[in-house]
Formats: C-alpha cells, structure tokens, sequence
C-alpha cells in the first residue's frame, strides 16, 4: 500500500517540465519532516513523497528511462517508505569541519543505537538502525544512518489522538532531549501511522 511502483513515477520528460514546482513543494513539505537533536545531529523523515522526489531526482540525473534502472531504484529505496506502523528517517551527525568530524565519527561510535522516540508517557523506542548495511568499520561510525522506529499500538493511537512526542540521544558523549517535538512535526509524522496497523 505505501511503496511506490513504476505508475507513480513521472517519465524524466514529464518531470523536467514539473520540476520547478514539484521541488518546491517537497521542500517545503520537508521542513516539517526534520528535527534537529542538538547542534550537530538532525533526524530527516521520510515518506512516500521524499522517496518519490529522492528517486526521480536519481533518475534525472543518471537520464534512466528502461524499465529494469527503474525498478532497480524502486528497490533500493522503497524500504526508506513508512510501513504504516513505524516511522522512518535519516539520521546524519552534522560537523561541517573535516577534522571535528573525523574525530566525532570515533567518540560517538554506536550512537546510532541511541537515538529514541517517545509518546507521551509511553517507553522509549530506540531506532532499529542500518538495516540494509553496516556503517561501522569497528573504529568509527558514519555521519549517515538509516533508521526505523516500530511503534506499539497504544502509541499509534496515542499519536493519532494527539499525544506529544518527545525525542533525544542516550549516547555517553552526545546527550539531548527535546521534550516536545513542534507540532507541525509530530501531525506530520503521525500522518504515516496507519490505523489498520493496529488492528
């Protein structure tokens, strides 16, 4: 029900002709699917709508039009799409200086694992992280990772009945808390979460 298929996508002549607009209103609709975790650290959420954008600009790029490239892309990408109980995101740690950067991505080694959300006075869930590949070479982590919150039913109800929402890191050299996640945020978010989920 969530994933994309090859009838959802634009032809690469029909997207060149929307592009303007069309990138417009994913970028706005984006800004409502970001939080940041203290100053160096920002969960991106994804949906059905920054898939599709994030996958006709590869295709865009790389000029594919054949059937089997699409479907290639689809693949990759199709699992960043929420499953209607869970929410999705990228996680990136943001050091613009190479030299801090290289040295955060040791000290902060497993943070990945750390990163939660929480609904109202429900327990913490911790991202279930990097699924479709390692990002930890045994001495460092990387500034991207791909994350999947599963959420319990309560929850989605909770979420769906207006709950709040709160967020942060538990790693031992990266703490935050945001207490309260803005509420363009969380009517976004809750937006992915599916009633039959629960049923």
């Amino acid at each position: 029900m969530n994933k994309l298929n090859r009838e959802d996508l634009y032809s690469l002549e029909q997207y060149a002709e929307i592009r303007p607009q069309f990138r417009a209103e994913i970028m706005e609709y984006k800004k409502k699917r970001q939080l940041p975790l203290g100053k160096n650290a920002r969960l991106y959420f994804e949906s059905k709508a920054t898939i599709q954008y994030q996958i006709q600009e590869v295709l865009r790029v790389e000029k594919t039009f054949d059937a089997a490239g699409i479907e290639e892309e689809l693949e990759a990408y199709n699992p960043l799409i929420p499953d209607g109980s869970n929410l999705k995101a990228t996680f990136m740690l943001e050091y613009p200086d190479a030299t801090i950067r290289e040295q955060k991505t040791v000290e902060l080694r497993g943070i990945e694992y750390k990163v939660w959300l929480q609904v109202e006075d429900c327990e913490k869930v911790f991202a279930i992280a990097d699924e479709d590949l390692a990002r930890d070479d045994g001495s460092r982590t990387s500034t991207v990772h791909f994350m999947r919150y599963e959420l319990a039913p309560t929850m989605i109800v909770a979420l769906k009945k207006g709950a709040s929402l709160a967020a942060g890191i538990d790693h031992e050299t990266y703490t935050v808390v945001v207490n309260s996640v803005p509420t363009s945020i969380r009517e976004s978010l809750t937006e992915d979460l599916d009633d039959r989920a629960i049923n």
